[in-house]
């Protein structure tokens, strides 16, 4: 198939949506992504896309189209501008796209205004669309502070409502994300195809290389105000005297330096941040945990997100110690695989932490977290269920 994707993020930008493309090249899929300027998640676009440059690349046989947009910055206001500016552009973009394509795929991350110049060019060219949700609107809205009865929310609600109605079809990354399309959007939940992500091929090839004498809990990912990585750093503090005990923080994002003053300031000798860091790199990261972290919001509507990091956890045969609620402990018990505790609670994360450090089953949580990606995160399954979605659209 000739096939458009929409996204507003893309290489550079550590997302899956990359993969995803250069993967459907390879079954020989023509892929175009129309995409932004490479900002996240420091918030500045990278140098060499500034001032015009590079606005049209093929890399790895993708053709990749890139629009103007502001950077995301560090406050809301920027934020916003971020958003309102890739819509606009991409937007005039695709009144101006010529050429024509079988299918649309939407890889929709924040903002749902992304999606909008896909319904543009279905207009224009009747072309049906497949929404791939990764994040809930305006359900993300609420969870980052904005209350539901404010001017700001209800326009994104209508709007958000008008957006996943417009589409052709809607596939999910967790399966309580149907419960919310069911509620809040009256939407038949039977036609959400559940589609949860994979771990790129990068992490199966991760090697064991851990110390005997000492346990490394590693976190890998964005360091933003959904994560609750803070709630990590607070649990470290608990567990300060258990010198064999050490925190590795790998990643970047809006938090990051309060997360790190915060370790400063309660005079932390047990955590080490590292920065983001290529995919590349991550084997060496995943190779000398014992276990790796996942942390969310205590927040309703975050507890529906399954993060895409479990599955590369799982898929990298590592043990999974999270502070989170929802769908992430639901797949953490079922798979067997580690300890979960309440969102933001340090004090019961320092104490499954203790418990994992002392079980004698570490190996076999390891072994049951693989065996649980194989069977149900494998990429292999999800790229053949995307194709299935994407090509029963019909028309």
């Amino acid at each position: 198939m000739k096939l458009l994707v929409i996204c507003q993020y893309y290489y550079p930008e550590p997302f899956r949506i990359t993969d995803i493309c250069e993967s459907l090249v390879g079954k020989g899929h023509d892929v175009t992504v129309l995409t932004g300027l490479p900002n996240y998640p420091e918030g500045i676009v990278v140098k060499e896309y500034r001032k015009g440059k590079k606005r049209a690349e093929l890399i790895n046989g993708v053709k990749v189209i890139r629009n103007f947009e502001i950077g995301r910055g560090s406050g809301k206001y920027r934020l916003f501008m971020n958003y309102l500016s890739f819509t606009l552009s991409a937007s005039f973009k695709t009144l101006l796209l010529k050429e024509k394509f079988d299918r649309i795929l939407v890889y929709q991350l924040s903002p749902v205004t992304m999606s909008i110049p896909a319904i543009i060019y279905k207009k224009k060219y009747q072309t049906k669309i497949l929404l791939y949700c990764l994040d809930l609107w305006p359900a993300s809205l609420s969870a980052g502070g904005i209350r539901e009865n404010s001017i700001v929310y209800k326009p994104f609600l209508k709007m958000s409502k008008w957006i996943y109605h417009s589409v052709d079809a809607i596939a999910v990354t967790s399966c309580m994300f149907k419960d919310y399309f069911k509620t809040t959007f009256e939407m038949d939940i039977d036609q959400i195809d559940y589609l949860p992500q994979y771990a790129e091929d990068v992490y199966l090839e991760v090697e064991e290389n851990r110390e005997h004498n000492r346990f490394h809990l590693v976190f890998a990912g964005n360091i933003g105000d959904m994560q609750s990585v803070e709630t990590i750093i607070k649990a470290a503090h608990l567990l300060r005297e258990y010198q064999e005990i050490v925190f590795h923080i790998i990643g970047d994002g809006s938090k990051l330096e309060e997360c790190q003053l915060l370790s400063q300031a309660l005079t932390l000798h047990n955590v080490i941040f590292y920065g983001r860091r290529p995919i590349t790199e991550m084997p060496k990261f995943y190779s000398m945990a014992d276990a790796m972290l996942i942390t969310l919001k205590n927040n309703q509507v975050i507890s529906y997100t399954l993060p895409g990091k479990v599955q590369s956890y799982m898929a990298a045969r590592k043990p999974i110690i999270g502070a989170i609620n929802g769908e992430t402990s639901r797949v953490i018990k079922e798979a067997n695989c580690g300890f979960c505790c309440p969102a933001e609670d340090e004090k019961e994360l320092a104490n499954i932490i203790l418990k994992f450090c002392q079980s004698h089953e570490k190996e076999w949580m390891g072994e049951n977290s693989y065996a649980y990606y194989t069977k149900h995160f494998r990429k292999e399954n999800f790229l053949s269920s995307l194709e299935s979605s994407i090509f029963k659209l019909g028309g």
